[in-house]
């Protein structure tokens, strides 16, 4: 009877996969929850009270900066990205607990990217005449870069370590190798005068419509079929910035790994340490004019900064959740971030179908009860509502959309 409970050395040699880090998910489930909640229009509500400090605020974070700098809402896709490399170490000692070999698995991680890449350029391609060939949305970045990701996944911290910073040094130097706009640049053409983000000096090499970036877009997406040549993407966004993206991820990478091996302990010195050293870091770079931190072409400076407000966060939900037990409030944060794509998807395809019910069926005034100008918060909400309610209902039938 001994010997039928003891386990084998063969068994126990076997990897065990890792109870779910609901940490993990409670942040994913935050960034989708903001990425989501842009229904919720706080920009025009600002409008109509442009007295009010308080709506100014919330519409700030609720928008992009206009070039350097950081709003809340500029941590979505940086925190998306971050958490597709904390969460990698957990799904590849699934995968090896399950007897997965390298090659099946590598060749999972490259049709997960190619599937990615696709659904990133068909939700740009929504509304267009033709299909939009372009490279700058969360999905398709993340999906450029994630085989990179997986191999590294297998290699030593080390390599890990010398990868992140080989990427980021060599991004930041072919953008500094590339020549500086001067005073009569063409990117003048398309930034009206008021813009007021142009850099002088050496960090010119960042300035908006005049940068390695564009000019690579200006080859490499006019290699698909348009409707009319591409000339520059309208916030500034690059195809590039994937390359960067990826030191995003190999930043979660760490992360993920440090979870891994210390737990059920949390490495919180480690998780705060690394957050206050990426934000230092991308500071010092910005304000040397080494590097301005903008998110929008992804500069190494912005991987820093960015890389450790996501640590911050993840030491966040990690202390509140797991070393001081407090979980139930997380639950619909948890019921967004276990079904990450299927929230990014309904975000982005069902809002027009929402609110055209709403309108059919409750009246084109329903939500003007408080208002013209609160009505685009209240209609916001209730679509956000729609959206959560059908994630919820996905989560209790254990429905989650995978790649």
């Amino acid at each position: 009877m001994e010997a039928a409970v003891q386990s084998s050395p063969a068994a126990a040699s076997i990897p065990q996969p890792p109870p779910r880090n609901i940490a993990i998910d409670a942040y994913r489930g935050l960034v989708m929850l903001l990425m989501m909640a842009e229904v919720l229009e706080l920009a025009r509500v600002a409008q109509a009270f442009p007295a009010s400090r308080f709506w100014s605020f919330l519409a700030y974070h609720q928008t992009h900066v206009a070039w350097a700098g950081c709003s809340l809402h500029d941590t979505i896709q940086p925190g998306f990205s971050f958490l597709v490399g904390v969460a990698l170490p957990y799904s590849i000692s699934r995968r090896l607990a399950k007897g997965g070999a390298f090659g099946r698995m590598f060749g999972h991680a490259l049709w997960r990217a190619l599937l990615l890449v696709a659904l990133g350029i068909f939700l740009r391609s929504l509304y267009s005449p033709q299909t939009n060939f372009a490279f700058e949305d969360t999905l398709t970045q993340i999906g450029l870069g994630y085989p990179f990701l997986f191999v590294l996944a297998f290699r030593p911290p080390k390599w890990q370590a010398i990868a992140l910073a080989a990427i980021l040094v060599g991004y930041w130097l072919a953008w500094a190798l590339y020549p500086a706009p001067g005073p009569a640049s063409a990117h003048c053409v398309v930034v009206p005068p008021s813009w007021g983000h142009d850099y002088t000096g050496f960090a010119a090499h960042w300035n908006k419509y005049a940068n390695l970036g564009i000019a690579f877009d200006q080859w490499f997406l006019n290699l698909f079929p348009r409707t009319q040549p591409f000339a520059f993407n309208a916030g500034g966004y690059v195809t590039l910035s994937f390359i960067p993206t990826l030191g995003t991820m190999i930043l979660g990478l760490f992360a993920g790994q440090w979870l891994r091996a210390g737990a059920p302990r949390i490495p919180m010195r480690r998780l705060l340490a690394a957050g206050v050293i990426g934000i230092a870091a991308g500071l010092f770079f910005h304000f040397t004019g080494i590097c301005p931190v903008v998110k929008r072409i992804w500069t190494p400076s912005w991987t820093l900064f960015s890389g450790g407000i996501c640590f911050l966060f993840l030491a966040a939900f990690s202390w509140i959740l797991d070393v001081r037990g407090y979980r139930k409030w997380a639950f619909p944060l948890v019921v967004a971030g276990m079904n990450a794509i299927a929230a990014y998807v309904i975000g982005h395809l069902w809002e027009r179908f929402i609110v055209d019910s709403f309108r059919i069926n409750l009246g084109e005034h329903f939500f003007q009860v408080f208002g013209t100008g609160l009505e685009p918060l209240l209609r916001g909400m209730a679509v956000l509502l729609v959206y959560w309610l059908f994630l919820f209902w996905m989560y209790r039938r254990k429905i989650f959309l995978r790649m």
